[in-house]
C-alpha cells in the first residue's frame, strides 16, 4: 500500500480500491480558481450593470482579472490528467453523460465572453498603442484590435452598449460556471460527504466573497504599490458586498451541515467519527472559525461603528484574507475530506500530499500563483485603473 494513502487508525475498515485518493490537491485548486473568477465578475458587474460607482475604481481591474484567472481554470485538471494532450478529445467526441466533458463547453463559451468583454473595454487602450506605439506591441496591438481605429463618439457608446450586454449574460455565466462545479460533486451519490442538493449554492455563495475578498486584497496593495489614494468608498462597498454574501454563505454552509448530520443514511456513524476527530481543525478552527466567523464578526463591528479611513481599510483587508483562507479551506474539505470517508460507510483513509511532483504542493501553489503574473503582465500593457486615463481618455473621452 502507498505509504501516502492508508487508513486511519481509528477507522473501520475500507476495501482495497480505495486505498488511493483519486483526486489530489489540484482539484482542490481547480473549483478555487473558478470561484475567483465568479466572485471576481461579479464585482465588475456591480458598476457595468447595476451602475454602483463606488466600484468604479476596480471594475476594469476585476474584470481583466477574471480574465487571467479563467485562462488558467482547465490548467489543475491538465496537471491532473495522466495524458493532458487528450483533454480536447472530449471536446471533440461530447459524452453527454458526463458532467466535466459538458463543463468543457460552459467554460469555452465563458471563456468567449471575458475576451470579448475585456476587447471592448480596452479597446481604446489597444488602438492608442496600435497608432502611437512602438516595435512587436504594435504590431500585436493592430491585430488585436481588428483594424478598427474609430473612437469616436458613436463608437464609444456601440462599445459601451456591447460592454452592457456582455456584463448582463456575464452575470449568470459567471455564476452558473461555478454552480455547475458544485453541481458536479453534489450530484455524486457514492460519496456521503458530497450527496447533497445544497452543494451548488454553497459553491456559489463561496465563490462570489472569495472573489470579492480577492479584490479587496489586490485593489489595496496594488494601490500601496503605486502609491495612490485608495478610494474609502469603493472599499466600503467592497466591505458590504463581502459581509452580505459571507452572511449567506456560513448561514448555507451550516445548514448543509446540520442536514448531513441529520439525515439517518448508512455510513451516518463513520461521518461522526469524521466530524469528531480529523475534521475539528480543518472544518471547525481553520474554515469556520477563523476563516469565517472572524471576518464576519469583524465587519459587522466595521459597518456597525462606521469605521472610516485605514483602520477601515487594515480591518478590510485583513478579513479578506481570512476568507481566501477559509474558502480553500472548504474546498480541500469537501474534495479531500469526501475521499477520506470510505465508501463503505465503515472506515477512513487519511492523505498526506507530496510536495514535488505533477499533482503536489508546489505544483499547485505554482497554479494559483500564476494568474498574479498575468494579471502583472497584463497591467503592464493596458491600464485597468479609472484613475489613469492616457488611453481612455483618448482625444477628450471618458472611459467607459
Amino acid at each position: 500500500m502507498d505509504p501516502l494513502f492508508q487508513a486511519a487508525p481509528y477507522s473501520g475498515y475500507v476495501y482495497p480500491n480505495e486505498t488511493v485518493i483519486p483526486w489530489s490537491v489540484l482539484i482542490v485548486v481547480y473549483p478555487y480558481l473558478t470561484g475567483l473568477v465568479a466572485g471576481s465578475f461579479t464585482v465588475s458587474s456591480l458598476y457595468h450593470v447595476f451602475g454602483m460607482q463606488q466600484f468604479r475604481p476596480v471594475a476594469r481591474f476585476s474584470m481583466l482579472l477574471a480574465l487571467c484567472l479563467m485562462v488558467c481554470v482547465p490548467m489543475p485538471l491538465l496537471l491532473h490528467l495522466g495524458h493532458p494532450e487528450r483533454a480536447f478529445n472530449a471536446m471533440i467526441t461530447p459524452h453527454l453523460t458526463s458532467a466535466f466533458a459538458i463543463f468543457g463547453y460552459a467554460a469555452s463559451f465563458y471563456t468567449i465572453l471575458l475576451l470579448l468583454e475585456n476587447w471592448f473595454v480596452f479597446r481604446p487602450q489597444v488602438v492608442q498603442i496600435a497608432t502611437e506605439g512602438r516595435g512587436p506591441l504594435q504590431w500585436i496591438c493592430r491585430i488585436v484590435s481588428l483594424a478598427s481605429n474609430d473612437l469616436s463618439e458613436h463608437a464609444m457608446h456601440y462599445d459601451h452598449k456591447w460592454i452592457y450586454a456582455l456584463s448582463v449574460i456575464g452575470i449568470p455565466a459567471a455564476l452558473g460556471l461555478h454552480g455547475y462545479v458544485g453541481f458536479v460533486f453534489g450530484s455524486l451519490k457514492s460519496r456521503e460527504w458530497w450527496s447533497s442538493d445544497l452543494m451548488p449554492p454553497v459553491f456559489l455563495l463561496s465563490a462570489v466573497i472569495s472573489g470579492t475578498a480577492l479584490v479587496i486584497v489586490l485593489y489595496v496593495v496594488t494601490s500601496l504599490f503605486r502609491k495612490v489614494t485608495i478610494e474609502e468608498a469603493c472599499v466600503k462597498g467592497l466591505v458590504y458586498t463581502l459581509w452580505a454574501f459571507l452572511m449567506f454563505a456560513l448561514l448555507l454552509e451550516g445548514v448543509e451541515f446540520a442536514s448531513l448530520l441529520y439525515r439517518s443514511r448508512e455510513g451516518i456513524e463513520t461521518i461522526m467519527t469524521y466530524v469528531s476527530g480529523p475534521l475539528v481543525v480543518p472544518f471547525f478552527v481553520l474554515q469556520l472559525g477563523l476563516g469565517s466567523a472572524v471576518p464576519l464578526l469583524t465587519l459587522t463591528y466595521l459597518i456597525l461603528r462606521g469605521t472610516k479611513g485605514r483602520a477601515l481599510i487594515a480591518a478590510a483587508t485583513g478579513s479578506a484574507l481570512l476568507v481566501l483562507g477559509a474558502v480553500l479551506m472548504m474546498r480541500w474539505n469537501v474534495v479531500i475530506g469526501g475521499q477520506e470517508i470510505a465508501k463503505t460507510g465503515k472506515g477512513l483513509v487519511t492523505y498526506e500530499p507530496e510536495v514535488l511532483g505533477r499533482e503536489g504542493l508546489i505544483a499547485a501553489g505554482s497554479v494559483l500563483f500564476l494568474p498574479l503574473v498575468l494579471m502583472f503582465l497584463a497591467t503592464r500593457i493596458v491600464s485597468p485603473w479609472a484613475e489613469e486615463t492616457r488611453a481612455a481618455v483618448l482625444r477628450g473621452r471618458a472611459p467607459a
